[in-house]
């Protein structure tokens, strides 16, 4: 499951490939990956001689803006890959999308989940209304400097496991299992600790490891683990896995302390961590 730092990467890699590109055609290979549309021609009379002005974020979604005043809409929070390619390339069984441009290579959408991974068009002032969940989602900490005020703010007004709010979307947006453990990790803390009882201190550690672990992963191109690993935009996996302190180390040494690194379920998943100087 691709986590924000994977997203982000993507979408710097997006950005720079396909943003100033005019679409000559689009091939959806199906319909589960467009639930939210009646049919294919929905989508590809707006996508199709629309030139893309600039590819962001909102949330775990990656959005494109397009010249006719329409969002393309990718959510592959739950799976899937967007890939470049050339068209003599091997197609994937498992793509979903074929993206063909006037000038340039193609851009194919490949989910190996068949159906995990969603994509639609809206108009680009609908976003909010075709996607309620945006609403509620909390602090982005990478599109936005969260300030320590802030931060020390939402645990303070929380009486929940620290584990549990780091990968709640309404509280702060797209850290998954393996970021909240390398963040909980290097801040020294439990993830079964209450939010609303840490001390200042500890806040501030907290708050230091967000912002510092995902810029990290960013800078390293996301992490790469898993069934079905993250790849950026040209097939590569990113280099971050090499860099991981605790998930998926059970039973091998503490990079800080040298005790031995435990998995266990807190806030009902898997979580790893060294019981031995998280307090």
């Amino acid at each position: 499951m691709a986590e924000l730092p994977e997203i982000e990467t993507l979408r710097h890699d997006l950005e720079r490939e396909v943003a100033g590109k005019k679409i000559k055609t689009v091939d959806f290979t199906g319909m589960k990956s467009l639930s939210r549309h009646a049919n294919r021609k929905q989508v590809t009379s707006k996508l199709e001689g629309a030139k893309i002005s600039t590819v962001r974020r909102r949330g775990m979604l990656i959005t494109f803006k397009l010249d006719n005043g329409h969002l393309f809409v990718i959510d592959l929070a739950k799976g899937g890959h967007v890939r470049k390619a050339a068209a003599k390339d091997p197609v994937d069984p498992h793509t979903q999308a074929t993206i063909t441009f006037t000038q340039g290579a193609q851009i194919r959408i490949v989910d190996p989940d068949d159906g995990a991974l969603q994509m639609s068009v809206t108009e680009a002032d609908a976003i909010d209304e075709q996607y309620p969940e945006l609403a509620e989602e909390g602090i982005d900490p990478v599109a936005t400097p969260m300030s320590w005020v802030a931060f020390a703010g939402l645990l303070r007004n929380n009486d929940i496991k620290l584990s549990a709010l780091l990968t709640d979307p309404t509280k702060i947006v797209g850290i998954g299992p393996l970021y909240a453990d390398e963040i909980l990790w290097e801040a020294g803390l439990k993830g079964d600790r209450i939010a609303s009882r840490l001390s200042s201190q500890e806040e501030r550690r907290l708050h230091r490891s967000i912002v510092e672990i995902l810029h990290d992963a960013i800078k390293h191109r996301g992490t790469s683990v898993g069934d079905d690993p993250f790849v950026d935009l040209a097939g590569e996996p990113g280099n971050y896995g090499e860099y991981l302190d605790v998930h998926e180390r059970a039973g091998q040494a503490c990079r800080r302390c040298r005790g031995e690194i435990v998995k266990r379920r807190v806030s009902n998943r898997p979580t790893f961590a060294c019981p031995d100087c998280q307090v």
